[in-house]
């Protein structure tokens, strides 16, 4: 009779044994000691160039596909070259964080509003109203941990949820696709983002030959190029920017049924984003803008809030769909499949420490409890497989759970055992398992029942290294998302294309950019090629053409998401000596009856007395405390106050930035000789205001509530063409 897994367990048995794996190489011939005499390599393609190889010499077939059991099924674990070069890649830098070196954290709760309870056995999405402890870091993904905050960059949005069945990391970003679809090309990106390897610049920026020219021959990239150059990657805060978990992940019930889901942070308080212009002089005025508004806003109680959304679906309509769920280059637009919001997620108190919270937090996309799994996206695949590499190598040990920051918050059994920094250890005389010992002394047991299970999918197929053709469709979600853009939010994607390719060197790069872009949008195409001064090149090669009829997606879109309201956004109050105490003191009450924050500017830190003969205290002196730090300003001097900034040059940058970066202005009564000599009293428009008295406040809040006036970006900026 067979022997039953119960009765083996009992009996000790000791027939299972543990794999043993080879030990990694200890020496890597470098590319000088594979030269031959006269230096000439020993392989070369037909080409003539040198022939790709492993760390071990094999030369390489295909760089460009990780191993996967058929086109679209799982990545497959004997790919030795992926392996390989992920393991490397993962140990390049210490300490910091290779990507998403800058970063800034903060502790909340996630609470559930809608039970998923019927499709997913995740004990998170079972009870409403309940809270789960959670800790998000925010970060950029290409500087270095002293690069600038407001860097044009992918923001990393990463949730870590400490559920009462394991730790759950969400670990997204502010965009919603990625450059590659698969992960084998990770290290290539971002070697060719950060900064050039032999000069060791530009940092923390893509404006660059490297990572033009990585992109420019890598089509499936040109939806995110889209998403890169828009606004979204110069955000005004953490608290104004989405999040999503990128990939199509699953829900499994408890009979082991699978619903797709994607997962979607929404702001409560709306998107929001900077200028160009406005980015480059916060990032001079102050590179910590912001964990400044983070910390904040956290510590002044308004809290920032996120609302929890998912996209589920079946195979039927994954199947139905224009392009392949599987591919993190694109998105399923929300007319399509609503996002059905589930939770909301609030962050409430800032770290204790620095480095023992935000910077030894370790996020592994790995890391789902029972009720969450995986599709078979070739990118996920990847990033499940590397993240483990990264924290060892980070954090030094197979212990960074230990760290209290990483520790779940649910009980913890298991037989895993010393090694550097342990802090805990199994307790008794088993270590193993299966083991004889009983319950008592013999420690943790699996359970069938409340144990993680995977999706039980059939892969078919040879094993190839191979991009499935349903990925091939590389420009019709990029020209949707450009389409679906309000024209100044176009007029900006063009501005920052023309601005990055003006910095590489090369023109071939250029024109082979431009001749993406012919496949996105002929206008686009033709505003970069006549910024750059390039003649129109040939479009590039297809796979697939562009589908042309996409319906376009408000979602999509910032400025038609913006805040819906002044609650938690920022005015700058420009104030002197002898300024109207009864204008502010009702300004200022009619900004806390909205949950608006304001700051006093003056000449002087020290602040000013009031015309009723009080002291004020100030936020900022003037040339500390510029315009870009505000969603709008009010500038109130008195007479005397005014006559005296006319002559001062921060005081006349104050407005005539907030003029150009098309902020909404309040003019005080006594204020003209400031903006007569910033030299703006001639283009003054509707989105400048009179503040003079208390009657004046209601019409200038309700414009600020607006974000921008933005057609004065027509009138201030030599690019802008007539009809954007």
């Amino acid at each position: 009779m067979a022997k039953t897994p119960s009765k083996l367990k009992a009996e000790g048995d000791t027939a299972r044994k543990a794999p043993k794996f080879p030990p990694a190489a200890e020496f890597e011939t470098s590319f000088a000691e594979a030269q031959g005499e006269g230096g000439e390599t020993h392989q070369t393609t037909e080409g003539g160039a040198p022939t790709l190889t492993t760390a071990q010499g094999a030369p390489v077939a295909d760089d460009q596909n990780s191993l996967k059991q058929g086109a679209r099924g799982p990545t497959l674990l004997e790919d030795f070259h992926f392996r390989e070069k992920i393991f490397h890649f993962d140990h390049e830098r210490i300490p910091e964080r290779v990507v998403h070196a800058r970063g800034y954290g903060a502790h909340g709760f996630f609470e559930l509003t809608d039970s998923l309870a019927d499709i997913t056995r995740a004990d998170i999405f079972q009870r409403v109203g309940e809270r789960t402890p959670a800790f998000v870091r925010f970060s950029t993904v290409a500087g270095s941990k002293g690069s600038a905050d407001l860097a044009r960059d992918v923001r990393g949005f990463a949730v870590k949820l400490y559920t009462q069945e394991g730790n759950w990391d969400i670990v997204g970003n502010n965009i919603p696709v990625f450059f590659i679809q698969d992960a084998i090309k990770f290290p290539d990106l971002i070697h060719a983002a950060k900064p050039e390897p032999d000069r060791a610049f530009p940092q923390a920026q893509t404006a660059h030959d490297n990572f033009w020219d990585f992109i420019g021959l890598t089509p499936e990239s040109m939806h995110m190029v889209m998403w890169i150059m828009s606004d979204r990657t110069i955000p005004r805060s953490f608290r104004t920017m989405e999040g999503f978990g990128v990939h199509t992940f699953r829900l499994l019930d408890a009979e082991g049924r699978s619903t797709f889901v994607k997962f979607h942070w929404k702001p409560k308080a709306g998107l929001q984003s900077v200028v160009w212009n406005e980015a480059v002089k916060i990032n001079g005025a102050d590179p910590d803008f912001h964990r400044r508004d983070l910390w904040d806003a956290i510590n002044t109680g308004n809290f920032p809030e996120w609302e929890l959304g998912v996209q589920l679906f079946d195979e039927e309509f994954a199947d139905s769909f224009d392009f392949d769920v599987l591919d993190a280059t694109k998105i399923i637009p929300e007319e399509i499949l609503p996002v059905r919001i589930v939770g909301r997620l609030v962050l409430d108190r800032v770290v204790d420490n620095f480095f023992a919270e935000t910077e030894q937090v370790a996020f592994c996309t790995q890391n789902v409890p029972p009720g969450i799994d995986f599709s078979n996206d070739p990118l996920l695949a990847g990033r499940n497989f590397s993240y483990l590499d990264t924290q060892l190598k980070r954090l030094g040990s197979p212990n960074f759970t230990h760290i209290p920051i990483n520790a779940p918050k649910c009980p913890v059994a298991n037989f895993q055992q010393d090694g550097h920094m342990a802090m805990r250890n199994p307790v008794g005389r088993a270590n193993y398992e299966p083991n004889s010992w009983g319950a008592e002394i013999g420690g943790p047991r699996e359970d069938p029942v409340r144990g993680f299970k995977s999706f039980a999918a059939e892969p078919d197929g040879p094993k190839l290294r191979i991009r499935a053709e349903s990925f091939a469709d590389h420009y019709s979600q990029a020209r949707q998302f450009f389409l679906s853009q309000t024209p100044i939010e176009q007029k900006h994607i063009g501005d920052a294309l023309v601005f990055e390719l003006s910095k590489v060197e090369r023109v071939d790069i250029r024109a082979r950019m431009v001749s993406h872009l012919l496949n996105i949008d002929a206008v686009l195409a033709q505003t970069v090629a006549d910024g750059l001064a390039l003649d129109l090149p040939e479009p590039a090669v297809a796979a697939r053409p562009a589908i042309q009829d996409l319906p376009t997606s408000d979602a999509l879109s910032i400025v038609k998401n913006g805040p819906p309201s002044l609650e938690g956004r920022k005015l700058g109050i420009l104030l002197t000596d002898g300024s109207d105490a009864g204008l502010f003191a009702a300004l200022t009450a009619a900004l806390d009856a909205q949950n608006a924050v304001f700051e006093v500017v003056a000449p002087k830190v020290g602040g000013v007395t009031l015309s009723d003969g009080t002291a004020l205290a100030a936020k900022h002196k003037i040339d500390g405390g510029p315009s870009v730090f505000f969603d709008a300003v009010a500038v109130l001097p008195s007479a005397e106050g005014a006559a005296l900034l006319a002559i001062d040059k921060p005081a006349k940058d104050f407005v005539s930035d907030a003029f150009a970066h098309c902020k909404f202005i309040g003019i005080g009564a006594a204020s003209a000789p400031l903006f007569d000599k910033a030299g703006l009293t001639e283009d003054l428009d509707e989105g400048c205001l009179p503040l003079g008295s208390e009657k004046d406040i209601d019409a200038f809040l309700a414009a600020c509530a607006q974000v921008r006036h933005w057609p004065r970006e027509l009138a201030v900026d030599l690019d802008a063409t007539p009809d954007a």
